[in-house]
């Protein structure tokens, strides 16, 4: 079966089916092809009959009878046989009339490298609309406009049909760029870095060849090992979650993603004209997807250096061997701050290494067999650490000393490695003098090798959250038991009334009624109301001021707390309508709230906010009222599994907080992940709440109970929520802490 046949009709115009004639095609046209050496489709031309494209190439260009001493066309049309690809670089007011007769022409794939499109505006986006148009009309795949090009390096196709200068090594790295600038400096990292790489394919716009797309068509793709991304938008954020979360469990994916600030989300607009995430939801999609995110280019390639050729770790435990002191402990120091940790040696480890060293040198881990350690000592240390089965990973550190030569000292950590191929080996190779001898000493047995150790420890961290997510079990989300009912007419009461606001009653009832546990409440609307209220809830009770205009009520006194009698519920309620009256004095009251004050019990938050992109987000942090200098938070998108509910309330930095340090006994996780579960089920169910605050949710030794609850509908007026919008929703807007990055974040 034929690679074509094998991945669906040419003729389909979604998914990954007939991406062959764009990556595998057996003939390109280069439409605009030319014989000025500054023009792109000369560029272009040059680079495929250069690198040696293994099919047939046709220039087509109405003025010229030949090019690169091949014979020329003046259309599409003319060419003889059937062309699988055409390249077009022609201005974008001729793309259209091109596309159509590429279509006439029986085309199967078009990349249209012209820019001129939807990131110029109106003109350029109705432009696209009729490109797209005619491409789905006639069963063609399209990659671009705005784009640099597309590569395939693998020996028997050999395509450059970018105008790229360099054609980077063949090998088992796929790459994906929304741009085409910096898709020509990934190629040049990918040489210098020796990065072989498999297919390269620069999106552009991406009206119809998407990254969901790449992912399909690279996910069975034995010549691909590792995918690497640059990203600045997501089309379908939801189908990338469902197609990613597969792919990544054959094979790792890497992603850098531009846009984290608000200057970066707007550039990344004017570029692509498609609208930019919130960069927390934007890390929420990614670690549920098994994708690991890197935060600069230098960071992917490290990355991609060692996913592409070593096995991931079985522990975070590692060892580190090195001839000096100081880079040793940059080792160990970068290792722990991205989550590893250095392996206790075992005791016959440390006997293994006393022969080889002089008395001076230290056995503790890291290993400092100082600056007179041979090439034959480094082999001999990493043999024995790699045997000791206290340690799953290790990083050779070489800083060259007078009378040692790089490549003597990279030969031998690679016989060393070649006797555990089954943990992985990092080198560092920190002196410039024969640092590409030994770089190609190394990588004949595929072990990667960096200039300094923060990048191998990056690296290595990125092996073993790899790990972490390739154990996680696949788990689904199962319904919990609801009343749906009640929380719609919650919902459409305020709907009715023009409400954008549930009042803090109906916020606290729409919990109960997903099956969140509430501190009962009352309304009361004089302090008659207020003082029967408080003596059937039992003292101490807790009064708040309810106004739609004063949400944060801590910050202007509108919260009573410790009330432990009749006469001062009476007092307190007085109290806090002064307070509304003089804080917001036309705005109508509706009532103080009374509550049943609880003791103890930890103080966390848990909430939703709601991405335009990205939709509903569930999220879950410490609370009370340091959730905003403490950004402890974790977002995740909905729905969301138990397992994944549990990485959330695990995935906190302050984690042990809950589970019980210094003698204090550990809150109730599993209640936790309960509520995280039916607050998860309460977003997807009703897309109309946009913001939903639980804070404080208390975690007790027993069950968790939520004291406070803030509940926005959509289609509210941008400037009054901003004014009015909870902890959860500003975290997002600023930018605040979603999760640990990557794949396997815990």
């Amino acid at each position: 079966m034929t690679a074509q046949t094998a991945r669906g009709p040419a003729a389909a115009s979604s998914g990954a089916a007939g991406l062959d004639a764009i990556l595998r095609p057996r003939s390109i046209a280069v439409i605009g092809a030319s014989r000025s050496p500054d023009a792109i489709g000369h560029q272009i031309l040059s680079n495929l009959v250069r690198h040696g494209f293994t099919g047939a190439v046709y220039p087509i260009n109405p003025n010229a009878d030949s090019i690169h001493s091949i014979r020329a066309y003046p259309r599409i049309g003319d060419v003889p046989e059937r062309v699988d690809l055409a390249v077009i670089a022609v201005p974008a007011e001729r793309v259209v009339a091109v596309a159509k007769e590429c279509a006439a022409a029986g085309v199967r794939g078009v990349v249209v490298v012209s820019a001129g499109f939807r990131e110029i505006g109106r003109e350029g986006a109705e432009r696209e609309r009729e490109l797209v148009e005619i491409v789905r009309r006639h069963g063609m795949r399209l990659v671009g406009p705005n784009c640099l090009g597309v590569l395939n390096a693998t020996p028997g196709v050999s395509m450059n049909a970018t105008f790229a200068p360099v054609m980077p090594a063949p090998g088992r790295v796929a790459f994906l760029s929304q741009s085409g600038a910096l898709g020509l400096s990934i190629l040049d990292y990918a040489s210098e870095y020796r990065v072989g790489v498999s297919q390269f394919v620069s999106v552009g716009n991406k009206p119809d060849v998407s990254g969901n797309d790449l992912l399909e068509y690279w996910e069975d793709d034995d010549s691909i090992g590792v995918i690497l991304m640059y990203v600045e938008s997501f089309g379908n954020p939801r189908r990338f979650r469902e197609i990613a979360s597969r792919v990544s469990r054959k094979k790792p994916i890497i992603a850098l993603k531009a846009g984290r600030s608000k200057a970066g989300a707007g550039a990344a607009l004017s570029h692509t004209g498609a609208l930019a995430a919130d960069d927390i939801a934007v890390d929420a999609l990614l670690a549920q997807a098994g994708v690991l995110r890197a935060a600069s280019i230098e960071e992917l390639f490290d990355m991609a250096m060692a996913l592409g050729v070593q096995p991931p770790p079985r522990s975070p435990r590692t060892a580190i061997v090195t001839n000096s002191g100081g880079p040793g402990i940059l080792a160990a120091d970068a290792l722990e701050m991205n989550g590893l940790e250095l392996a206790q040696l075992a005791p016959e480890t440390v006997e293994r290494l006393r022969p080889l060293f002089p008395e001076e040198a230290s056995l503790r881990n890291p290993v400092d067999m100082i600056a007179t350690a041979r090439p034959s000592t480094y082999r001999g240390a990493l043999e024995a650490v790699l045997c000791d089965d206290g340690v799953d990973a290790a990083i050779a550190i070489f800083v060259p000393p007078l009378g040692v030569r790089q490549e003597d000292v990279a030969e031998a950590i690679a016989e060393a490695a070649r006797t555990c191929r089954t943990k992985p080996v990092l080198a560092v190779l920190m002196g410039r003098e024969g640092l590409p001898q030994g770089r190609a000493a190394l990588e004949e047995l595929q072990i990667p090798a960096y200039t300094f150790p923060e990048s191998a420890a990056r690296a290595l961290a990125a092996l073993n959250r790899y790990r972490e997510w390739l154990e996680r079990p696949v788990a689904e989300v199962v319904p919990l038991p609801v009343d749906r009912d009640r929380a719609a007419a919650l919902i459409e009461g305020a709907r009715r009334e023009g409400r954008q606001r549930l009042t803090e009653i109906e916020s606290l009832e729409l919990l109960a009624a997903y099956g969140i546990p509430i501190t009962p409440a009352r309304l009361a609307r004089d302090p008659e109301e207020a003082v029967r209220f408080a003596a059937e809830f039992g003292f101490p009770v807790v009064m708040k001021v309810s106004s739609p205009a004063i949400v944060h009520k801590t910050d202007v006194g509108g919260v009573e707390l410790g009330i432990g009698n009749l006469q001062e519920a009476r007092a307190a309620y007085e109290r806090l309508v002064d307070i509304a009256a003089r804080v917001a004095p036309d705005v109508e009251l509706h009532g103080i709230l009374v509550q049943k004050q609880l003791e103890g019990g930890r103080e966390t938050i848990a909430g939703i906010s709601r991405d335009p992109l990205f939709g509903p987000l569930v999220a879950f942090g410490l609370g009370g009222i340091f959730v905003e200098v403490l950004r402890d938070v974790v977002f995740r998108l909905a729905p969301i599994d138990e397992l994944e509910a549990e990485r959330m309330v695990t995935g906190l930095r302050g984690a042990r907080l809950l589970t019980g340090v210094r003698g204090q006994k550990p809150c109730d996780t599993a209640a936790l992940v309960e509520v995280l579960r039916r607050l998860s089920q309460l977003a997807v169910d009703f897309p109309a709440i946009a913001e939903l605050d639980v804070n404080p949710l208390l975690a007790f030794e027993r069950g968790a109970v939520a004291v406070d609850a803030r509940v926005v509908l959509g289609d509210d007026v941008g400037g009054e929520r901003e004014r009015q919008e909870g902890p959860l929703r500003r975290l997002v807007r600023r930018g605040g802490r979603a999760a640990p990055r990557g794949a396997g974040a815990r």
